[in-house]
């Protein structure tokens, strides 16, 4: 990230415009944009899906990592016996690029 944050910033930019995008387009629109993808499904069910995934909320508006996500990942993670230590959100995160992105920062 130190050496290349112009390709680091590069791909966040880009994972926020499909956020941005996936947000302020309809369930059809957005099937029809990813259906080459998915050639071996028909365009109804990919649609059926994009509702589905915006019925529930499950696109962010952005790309920053809160605090409160990372806790509640660790706590997953604790409650499976998987982690056997917390480590500390500042120790792990940077939110710089994903700020930068949303235009934020």
């Amino acid at each position: 990230m130190a050496e290349h944050p112009e390709i680091i910033q590069g791909f966040t930019n880009a994972i926020q415009k499909g956020l941005e995008y996936v947000n302020s387009h309809t369930p059809q629109e957005i099937a029809q944009v990813i259906a080459p993808q998915f050639s071996e499904t028909d365009l109804e069910t990919i649609t059926a899906i994009v509702d589905r995934y915006q019925s529930q909320d499950t696109w962010k508006e952005d790309l920053i990592f809160e605090e409160s996500s990372f806790d509640l990942l660790q706590d997953i993670l604790e409650s499976a016996e998987e982690l056997e230590k917390r480590a500390p959100y500042q120790d792990l995160v940077n939110t710089e690029f994903a700020q930068k992105a949303a235009g934020i920062s």
